[in-house]
This record gives C-alpha cells, sequence and structure tokens, in this order.
C-alpha cells in the first residue's frame, strides 16, 4: 500500500513538472493570428499583413528608387488613415563603430496623432530602409505593419491623452542615420518623450521586450499590462553588453538623457536575416499578431498615462520575467542582493540540517567532506553542458560547413531538442555516476549550492538576470529543509514544490535563448538548461531509483539527443528555398589596376572557392574590408573611381582648412540599382594628424592618432562636400573606396546554382573601387 502510494506520488510529481514546464514555455509563445474579421478597433495580422506585402515587393537599400518607392506607399497609407506625414530630410551620423564614423542624408516619415491634454510625445519607431540584397519582409516590414495597424485601430477607439508620434526611419541599415537624425534635428523630438521601437531579426517566434532604457521600473510596469508579455530583465542586461544596435539607439544614447522607451523583436528564424529570403512569404503571422497586440496595448496605456513621469528615468531597474498565464512577474531592483544572499543562507542552512541529520543505521546522510565533494562536483554538469554545445556545433559544422555562415540552422529545432538532450544526458549521468560514492544527500546541496552561488555572481555583474540561480537556490533548499522532516509522500511533494520555482524561472529562458544567440553559441541556452538540470537534482534524489533505472534514464537521454540530431540532419538541407549562404565580393584597385575576388566566409564552400585561392591582407587598400579575407586574382572591369575635387583650401594662422567635394565617379559600380557608400580614410603626412574633420555638416570624429575613417552613405552623382582641419603646411594623404552591389555584370562571375545563396550581411555582393589622393 505504501509503495503504490509512493509511486503514485512520483508519478504525480513528475506529471506536475512536465505541465508546468510545458505551461511555462506556453506562456511565451506568439498568439494565433487574428483575421480581416477581427473588430476594428483590435489588431489583425491578417490586415497588417497588406503592408508587408507591399512593402516587401522588392530590395529597397537606403539610397535606392525603390526605398523611395516604399516611403511614398508609407506617406499615402498615413493620409488614407486621417494624418497629415511630413517627409523630413535630414542628415544622420552614427560613431558607434570603433573609429568610424558613418553618415548618410535621410529622409524620414513623420506624423503625429494628436493627443487631447499632451505632455510630452510617445514615439513609435521603426524603419523603412531594407539591408542591401534583402526584400525586408520582416526587417522591417513587420514593425511598419505593426505601427500602421496600430493607428488604425487607435482610430476607432476613444482619443489619446498624450500625442503618438510615427517615425519611420531611413538608413537604419546602414548607419542608423534616420533615427540619429530625427532624435539630433527633428523639433517634435526637442522635449524628449517614450519611444517604442518594433524590429525583426528573423521569420518567426515571440515578440521579445528585449532592451529598455536605464531605470526602467515605471516602464515595465506599464507592458506587464500588455495581454502577451514576453520578457527578461536577463535579455535587457545581455544586450547591453553586446555591440549591436537598432533605431533605438539613438534615442537611449542622446547625450541630454531625453528618452526612455522600450524595444521589441521577434528573433527566430535567423538564418533568412538581411538575406534574399527575408521575403513576407516567410512572415509568420502569429508573430506580427504578437508584436502588434502588444504595441496596441502598450500604445493606448502610455498614451493615457502620466508620460512626462515615465519618459524621465525611474530610481532604478526592475528584475522581471514571465509567468504561466501570460503574465510578468517584476520586483524592484533594491530585492537583487537580498534574495541572493537569502538563496545562499538558505542552502548553507539545508547543508547543515544535512550533516546532523542520520539514517535509521545512524550514520549521517552525508558529512562535511561529501558535502565540500558534492558542491565541488556541482560544476561538471555546467561545464559539461558548454563543452556538449559546443561539441554539437562542431559537428554541425564538419558534417555541413555551410552552417558556419550562420548562427542557427535554417531549421534549427531537431537540433535545439538534440542539445537538450545532451544536456540532460550530462546532468542525469552526473547524478547517477557520482550518487553512490558521494550519495544524493551531497549531490543536492551541491546542485543548490552552485545555483546559489551563481545568484551572487550574478547579482554583482548582471543584477537583472540573477533571479535565474538566485530564486531556484532559494526555493530548493527551503523545500529541502522542509523535506527532510517528513515521509516519503511528504518528500516528493516539498522537493517538486521547490523545483516547480526552478521550472516556472529557467523554462522560458532557455526557449528564449535559443534563437537569441543560436546554436553557433548554443553554450549559453546550454547552460541555462543546466541550471535547469541542477534545480531538478533534489527531485532526481527522491524518485529516481539506484540501479538499472538510474541508467535507462542516462540512456533514454542519450537516445534523444542521438535521435533528434537525426531528424535535424534529416529535416534541414540546404536546396533552393534554404540555399546554403555565401559571401563574394570584388575589389579594384583603380590606381594599380590588380582586382580581386574576394570573400569573408569561414570556409569558402565549393562555389566560392572557384573563385579565391588563400588569404590576403587587402585591409590597408580597402578599409571596408577584415584584416585577412580569402582572395583571389579577377579579371579588370571598368569601373568608375571616386573622385575628390578641392573647394576651398585656406591657411589661417598654424591651420591649413580643406573642404573637398567627394564624388563616386562617374558610371556604375555593380548592379543594385544606386552606390551604397563612399568610405574615406587617410591622415596628414609627415607624422601629422587630422585635427577635426566634417562631413555634409556634421562634426565627424577622428582617432587618437589623429586618422580619419568616414563612410558617407548613398551619395548622389554630386556627391557631398567635407571639410579637413590639418596643420599648416601639411599634405594630406586620403584612401577613397566606393562601393556598390551585385556581382552579375562583372568579367568572370559564375552564376550561383540554385542551393547557393547570398549571406545576409552588410557586405554581401560588394564591389569595391579604391584610389588614393594626394592634397
Amino acid at each position: 500500500m505504501t509503495t503504490t502510494r509512493t509511486r503514485a506520488t512520483t508519478l504525480a510529481c513528475l506529471l506536475f513538472l512536465l505541465l508546468l514546464g510545458a505551461a511555462s514555455v506556453w506562456t511565451v509563445l506568439p498568439p494565433a493570428p487574428r483575421g480581416a474579421d477581427t473588430p476594428a478597433d483590435e489588431f489583425s495580422a491578417t490586415r497588417a499583413f497588406e503592408v508587408v506585402e507591399a512593402v516587401g515587393t522588392d530590395v529597397h537599400p537606403h539610397g535606392t528608387p525603390a526605398n523611395d518607392a516604399v516611403r511614398e506607399l508609407l506617406v499615402q497609407r498615413l493620409v488614407d488613415l486621417g494624418l497629415d506625414p511630413e517627409v523630413v530630410d535630414g542628415v544622420g551620423m552614427d560613431d558607434g563603430l570603433g573609429g568610424q564614423s558613418r553618415v548618410a542624408a535621410t529622409r524620414n516619415v513623420v506624423a503625429t496623432l494628436p493627443g487631447t491634454d499632451p505632455s510630452v510625445p510617445l514615439f513609435l519607431v521603426a524603419h523603412y530602409d531594407s539591408a542591401e540584397v534583402s526584400y525586408g519582409g520582416n526587417d522591417d516590414g513587420a514593425g511598419l505593419a505593426t505601427i500602421l495597424e496600430t493607428v488604425r485601430a487607435l482610430g476607432d477607439g476613444p482619443a489619446l491623452r498624450n500625442d503618438v508620434v510615427v517615425v519611420l526611419t531611413d538608413a537604419e541599415e546602414a548607419c542608423l542615420c534616420g533615427a540619429e537624425a530625427f532624435v539630433h534635428a527633428d523639433p517634435r523630438a526637442a522635449d524628449g518623450g517614450v519611444a517604442l521601437n518594433f524590429e525583426a531579426r528573423g521569420t518567426a517566434g515571440p515578440a521579445i521586450m528585449f532592451e529598455t532604457s536605464d531605470g526602467n521600473a515605471g516602464l515595465v510596469d506599464a507592458y506587464a499590462d500588455v495581454p502577451y508579455p514576453v520578457g527578461s530583465s536577463l535579455a535587457v542586461e545581455v544586450y547591453r553588453i553586446l555591440p549591436n544596435d537598432t533605431d533605438f539607439s539613438p534615442f537611449l544614447d542622446d547625450a541630454d538623457g531625453r528618452f526612455t522607451g522600450l524595444n521589441t523583436a521577434y528573433i527566430d528564424g535567423s538564418a533568412a536575416y538581411h538575406s534574399p529570403q527575408d521575403t513576407p512569404e516567410r512572415m509568420s503571422l502569429a508573430s506580427l499578431q504578437h508584436h502588434g497586440s502588444n504595441a496596441l496595448a502598450l500604445t493606448r496605456t502610455l498614451g493615457d498615462a502620466d508620460l512626462a513621469a515615465l519618459a524621465t528615468p525611474s530610481g532604478g531597474d526592475a528584475t522581471y520575467f514571465p509567468l504561466p498565464g501570460r503574465l510578468l512577474a517584476a520586483y524592484p531592483g533594491w530585492l537583487v542582493w537580498p534574495l541572493a544572499l537569502a538563496g545562499v543562507l538558505a542552502v548553507a542552512a539545508l547543508a547543515v540540517v544535512v550533516g546532523r541529520r542520520r539514517r535509521d543505521d545512524g550514520e549521517r546522510l552525508a558529512g562535511p567532506g561529501r558535502l565540500a565533494l558534492g558542491l565541488a562536483a556541482g560544476i561538471l554538469p555546467i561545464v559539461g553542458a558548454v563543452l556538449g554545445a559546443m561539441g554539437l556545433w562542431a559537428l554541425l559544422v564538419a558534417v555541413r560547413p555551410g552552417y558556419a555562415e550562420l548562427i542557427d540552422p535554417w531549421q534549427p529545432w531537431g537540433f535545439r531538442v538534440a542539445l537538450l538532450g545532451i544536456v540532460a544526458l550530462v546532468v542525469t549521468g552526473w547524478f547517477v555516476g557520482l550518487r553512490r560514492w558521494l550519495g544524493s544527500p551531497a549531490l543536492a546541496v551541491g546542485a543548490l549550492g552552485w545555483l546559489a552561488l551563481l545568484g551572487v555572481v550574478l547579482a554583482a555583474v548582471t543584477p537583472g538576470g540573477s533571479y535565474l540561480a538566485a530564486l531556484p537556490a532559494l526555493a530548493g533548499a527551503v523545500a529541502g529543509i522542509v523535506a527532510l522532516g517528513r515521509g516519503a509522500t511528504g518528500r516528493r511533494v516539498a522537493v517538486t514544490l521547490g523545483a516547480a520555482v526552478g521550472v516556472v524561472v529557467l523554462a522560458p529562458v532557455v526557449l528564449l535563448f535559443f534563437p537569441a544567440l543560436g546554436l553557433a553559441t548554443g553554450a549559453a541556452p546550454a547552460v541555462v538548461a543546466a541550471l535547469l538540470g541542477l534545480a531538478l537534482v533534489p527531485v532526481l534524489a527522491v524518485v529516481l531509483p539506484t540501479g538499472r533505472p538510474g541508467r535507462w534514464t542516462v540512456a533514454a537521454c542519450g537516445a534523444v539527443a542521438v535521435g533528434a540530431l537525426a531528424v535535424g540532419f534529416v529535416v534541414d538541407s540546404f536546396d533552393a528555398e534554404t540555399p546554403r549562404p555565401t559571401a563574394l565580393g570584388y575589389a579594384l584597385d583603380a590606381d594599380t589596376g590588380d582586382a580581386w575576388w574576394v570573400s569573408d566566409e569561414v570556409t569558402p564552400g565549393d562555389w566560392t572557392a572557384q573563385y579565391v585561392d588563400g588569404t590576403a591582407p587587402l585591409s590597408v587598400r580597402f578599409p571596408p574590408l577584415h584584416d585577412e579575407v580569402w582572395a583571389g586574382p579577377a579579371r579588370v572591369a571598368d569601373l568608375p573611381a571616386p573622385t575628390v575635387e578641392v573647394v576651398d583650401d585656406v591657411t589661417t594662422g598654424d591651420e591649413r582648412s580643406l573642404t573637398l567635394r567627394v564624388r563616386p565617379g562617374d558610371g556604375e559600380i555593380g548592379t543594385a540599382g544606386a552606390l551604397r557608400y563612399v568610405d574615406v580614410s587617410g591622415a596628414a603626412t609627415d607624422a601629422g594628424v587630422v585635427r577635426a574633420a566634417e562631413v555634409a555638416g556634421r562634426d565627424v570624429p577622428v582617432d587618437a592618432g589623429g586618422h580619419l575613417d568616414t563612410r558617407f552613405y548613398a551619395p548622389d552623382a554630386d556627391g557631398f562636400e567635407m571639410t579637413l582641419t590639418v596643420a599648416a603646411g601639411q599634405d594630406v594623404v586620403l584612401r577613397l573606396v566606393a562601393a556598390g552591389g551585385g556581382l552579375e555584370t562583372l568579367p568572370g562571375f559564375v552564376e550561383r546554382p540554385a542551393d547557393v545563396g547570398v549571406a545576409g550581411s552588410h557586405t554581401a555582393e560588394l564591389v569595391l573601387v579604391g584610389t588614393t589622393v594626394t592634397l
């Protein structure tokens, strides 16, 4: 009877954790798309998708006629919605990429939905240009469609208190220059406000609120009221240290701190990102619905809020994470350290209780030595998960070298399940293998001890991520203390409830980390999965019998890993719909008449290998290239070199001021329909320095050594004006490189096979023509 009741309790506890894990994962999945018959004051992905189809008809990078057509379409859509849009000309500048500055003439589309009693504006931001070879169906057709459908739905409801300013920016893919120009010079931005940016870095997945301004507590409270909140304060912490930017960055980087805000994107399906496969047909309407339902709800909440208060950072950041039932848990940042320390104290208390408790035969559950060894051994599952993730990616690239050009395969789920199987294999193998030697109590305390220690480390390094380890450690340790005073059934129930906190906290983050970082950096989701495994160790300690059942559990995890890996290779392959990505460019030195095919692929595939035969240090001649690229000799094409005309040359005192007109040269470079940019780098001779520089009216930086490195995007035939200030009597040597796109008309180019595609990259299909000028 007792054995039957214990088995029933065990099955019930395992089923509870399984269902809880499913509910935790479900809560971050996007909702079903809504049809055209959705009430007019609600968001419909079906209606919004009409904008995506219109925007994604053609490849439309900044400066192209196709981009002009998209802009005109957006203006007309806003007019149809009853707004009075304005096309605002400006010059934007970004200097966040090392020592290089990037400048572009921009044409933003701006319109205001007036409020009844406005304080500061709410800005809805998305960009309308695409990457160089992309149709921009998702990036950023999703953001445009989200905003336009939101504005349409707002028009069918009561007027909001605050002004809602629609900001559809130009040249985001080039240099974030449209958003920077708006923040820098548009009068509607003068008093600051709250910015909501909408992006996509893929084709599917939940719309994640992944970035916030500092002092986000007030805005997180507002976001928690959206119907499908998905976000983690860990994501915000991680994104803040990564070298990634969106149109949200110029708002955050404003020197006067005039803006607060939130940044949202869906990010799964990254293989299509910036590539020709980013078409409307690949968009998940569920992801668009998620984007839009939350955008509309948040716009209504903030549109009627005291926005002046929210436009000022709160006293601190909030810690937040999703809960089952489409909820968002949030607590103030000042609780991070108390909870982290409470986790450590709780685990220490559990260790003391375990060390003092004795079995029926009088032997301790675990003495100090075993507890110490259990803690030391607790690092092994984490290390094993990292090595397993690295090994899995190495295997994928060895079998299919084309994966090296991606952060995730086209169809990654089989491989993701395989990685979870590997982590489960590592955790269960560690537990079963060491249990006879150290005992289950010592391993359970060691597992929770590592969670507690990581909670403290994260509190110091990334406070918003401390909850991932601190809360499971605290709950697991308290549950363990309670369990030690109970019978078999009570122990199972207690440790299950303690582990439930780990499931709720960690399972959604595992799911979100997979697309965020990809299998190429699968160690990150693998570590989070290993932390979940550690949180479940107390459950393993009371439900997993010794002997054969334990070994069969380990074997089952290994079988899942192998089976899922095999399914992954079968399901995912390179073909016409999901081609192997390749990167090929062409570089011509107009001064010497030398030309090269170039590629920045990790390992050139068969198609690329017919052009390149080794690596070459071409970055001195062509600064847009990496230090070492694959290269091979190419036939010289008849391509125009950029030119410089001296407009003015004035020496005053000890300074020489040169005003120059830089032109791209007569004729086309490549076949993409417009010049991408002209890159200008150089310095004064005789060990002198460039003291100051200005491009198109914007001051641009020079590095500490006085060297200039700047880029102007999409110049027209008349080029752009720049001014350099150097020491009197010094010459200036400039290296000019014009960059176009499209290789089809170049001599020696062979068309790609159907299963070979163009990598999603800003250097895709790049055609470079360089020349040196001394002034």
